[in-house]
């Protein structure tokens, strides 16, 4: 496989700029051979959560310091990304309504860092957007109907569901 054609795969990320690209292969290089799992990439970035637990008292706490290069650019590809109309900026969206923007970030970066991971790993592969919709289309909706229904009866009332015409 040769550089720029993984600069080009690389490139269909949303929020990876060519010159982000070229930073990503620089810090990273090609053999993901020394990543034998796409959580180990989180590691080198240092994009992945960390959490400090105490009995069973759970707390997140900063993300550590790892390459600062890697990083930076994974930053402003996850700022880039969470501003589009795809995958990735939904999944901003939908983090940032129950966490921070900055925490949101950091995730939007890791699942980038793992994007990268897989399309480095298979030199055939190529990044698909899985779309904005992704997530409301794998709903379960008898699922949902059923977790409703429990919590308003845990509630004490009686529920009765027919469909609206």
């Amino acid at each position: 496989m040769n550089t720029p054609s993984a600069v080009h795969r690389l490139t269909r990320i949303p929020g990876i700029s060519p010159e982000g690209a070229q930073v990503v292969l620089a810090e990273i290089g090609l053999d993901m051979t020394r990543f034998p799992h796409r959580r180990a990439s989180g590691v080198l970035g240092q994009a992945v959560p960390r959490t400090i637990q105490s009995g069973a008292k759970h707390q997140t706490g900063k993300t550590p310091k790892g390459n600062p290069y890697l990083k930076g650019v994974l930053g402003q590809a996850a700022g880039a990304a969470a501003r589009t109309s795809t995958f990735l900026g939904e999944r901003y969206r939908r983090i940032v309504k129950r966490r921070s923007k900055g925490k949101a970030l950091v995730a939007v970066a890791r699942s980038i860092l793992v994007i990268i991971w897989h399309l480095l790993t298979d030199p055939n592969a190529t990044y698909h957007d899985l779309g904005v919709e992704y997530h409301t289309t794998r709903l379960d909706k008898d699922r949902k109907i059923r977790n409703h229904v429990r919590q308003i009866e845990a509630l004490g009332y009686q529920v009765t569901l027919a469909r609206a015409t």
